[in-house]
């Protein structure tokens, strides 16, 4: 057989697999047997595009964004999808994506969050600064409170003839990976505008959650937002089945949380607490005065959150 036959025959196979304006890395397509001379050709006659060193896609008459932005999503399906890399959206992005924005953003999605392991090329791409990659270590499972998934943790099946569903965390996952991220990168305040639109999440998954989650920290801390906001689900969540740990827990540096969790609420005035916490001082003196009103503490026992 010819080689432009072979070209020819690799390559029907390679745009049925391959939906346009979805990309794949060389390590896809060699492991499809189109070696990187074939790569070449194919770039050159227009049926691939090089977007980086080692990556490429497939043309597409669509207009994403006159940034590129918005291709993200196209992006992450290709990764979990197309090259099966095991990796969900999570956090504040899963959260916005399911309609919990407190505030509604013009500009997109501004920053996307990925849970679990990623291609390395993916922080080489031109718009790399959208992504925060994070480990999977919070929860002793993986796939836990995850949609997109169908049987045996792989991505749902589709009759479709592109992937369009991603792989991301139900709001109750979502909301307690975003609590592992206080104090460093995110506020108390964004957190408590966030949770008080959560009327709607569900006990029996959120239950089964908590007790998956390895984290102390997050666990308190979810218990702190959820007592504060009182949604409908909290009578059906019960503390004590659920390992928070023993004595105090520091979030930041010279505040405390202590395992009680109802002393949080006896009342204390602001300037005696701020005088009692060496942590009421530039950069963090804003969040203290923001965790100080959310977060009513009783200093006489030490101070409050995991």
């Amino acid at each position: 057989m010819a080689k432009g036959q072979q070209n020819e025959k690799k390559l029907k196979p390679l745009l049925q697999d391959l939906p346009a304006g979805y990309l794949v890395d060389a390590g896809w397509l060699v492991a499809r047997k189109i070696d990187r001379k074939s790569i070449f050709n194919y770039e050159r006659q227009g049926w691939l595009e090089k977007v980086i060193r080692g990556v490429y896609r497939r043309p597409s008459n669509d207009v994403f964004s006159a940034d590129g932005t918005e291709d993200w999503r196209r992006t992450v399906l290709s990764i979990q999808h197309l090259m099966d890399w095991s990796c969900h959206v999570g956090g504040k992005t899963a959260l916005d994506l399911a309609g919990f924005e407190h505030y509604v953003s013009f500009e997109g999605v501004r920053s996307v969050h990925l849970y679990g392991s990623t291609p390395k090329w993916l922080k080489r791409l031109p718009t790399s600064e959208l992504y925060q990659l994070h480990t999977n270590s919070l929860f002793q499972s993986e796939d836990l409170g995850l949609s997109g998934l169908g049987e045996h943790g792989k991505p749902s099946a589709t009759e479709e003839p592109l992937p369009r569903t991603l792989i991301q965390s139900k709001p109750e996952r979502a909301i307690l990976e975003w609590l592992n991220e206080l104090p460093d990168r995110t506020t108390f305040h964004s957190v408590d505008m966030v949770f008080e639109g959560l009327a709607t999440l569900r006990p029996k998954l959120l239950t089964q959650l908590l007790k998956d989650c390895r984290s102390v920290k997050v666990k308190r801390l979810f218990f702190v937002f959820a007592d504060r906001h009182n949604h409908a689900w909290r009578k059906h969540i019960h503390t004590d089945d659920f390992d928070l740990g023993a004595g105090p827990r520091a979030l930041v540096e010279g505040a405390n949380c202590t395992r009680n969790i109802a002393s949080m609420y006896q009342k204390n005035s602001f300037s005696q607490i701020l005088k009692w916490t060496p942590m009421a001082r530039e950069p963090y003196a804003a969040q203290v005065a923001l965790l100080v009103r959310l977060l009513p503490v009783i200093y006489e026992k030490k101070m409050c959150l995991p």
